[in-house]
């Protein structure tokens, strides 16, 4: 009789445990699409501030042409690829929107008038605040991705990710070596 106990005691724990794990892949899987929606939702932000940079920006710099419609087709990059789901091609978009954003900023290093004018002042801080909402985003998601990462790689819960099919997430990061470097705008 006694092993009937212990045979039953072995397995509750068992069952125990593998739930236990489960609802701990569950919850860093959940935090993992958390992260990820955060950075959709900095990076809607982040397009509807664009266009409202750009039209203060062009009033002052008209013949600065090149560096608006690079912007432009830079962010139309990063929402066709946001609507793709992904994850991989929306880092690079958004890598490079990132980077044609850093020419606004330098475009109005040029222009005086334009680094005074109240409206463009407020553009350029909401845009900043959005990319470092981006950033932090970023760095929470990866955050996020590198604990669900090691939870299902680790023993024995690699046992049971592998079992129910869970796998490891991309981090969120920069491509190549180029959009690493600042952006340099000449005239």
């Amino acid at each position: 009789m006694t092993i009937w106990y212990v045979v039953i005691g072995i397995v509750v724990i068992l069952v125990i445990a593998i739930i236990s794990m489960y609802n701990g892949l569950i919850r860093l899987k959940n935090r993992v699409e958390e992260a990820w929606s955060d950075i959709d939702v900095q990076l809607k932000r982040r397009y509807d501030l664009i266009p409202n940079l750009i039209s203060t920006v062009k009033g002052y710099a008209a013949h600065e042409q090149e560096t608006f419609e690079k912007v432009v087709n830079a962010r139309s990059a990063a929402m066709s690829a946001q609507a793709s789901g992904d994850a991989e091609a929306q880092g690079q978009a958004e890598n490079a929107l990132s980077s044609t954003l850093k020419s606004i900023f330098a475009l109005a290093e040029n222009y005086p008038d334009l680094k005074a004018n109240t409206n463009f002042l407020e553009l350029q801080r909401e845009l900043s605040d959005t990319e470092n909402k981006i950033q932090a985003s970023r760095r929470f998601y990866n955050g996020n991705v590198r604990d669900f990462n090691t939870k299902i790689q680790v023993f024995p819960n690699n046992m049971i990710a592998g079992w129910l099919k869970f796998t490891a997430r991309k981090f969120f990061e920069i491509e190549n070596e180029v959009e690493k470097q600042n952006v340099e705008v000449k005239f």
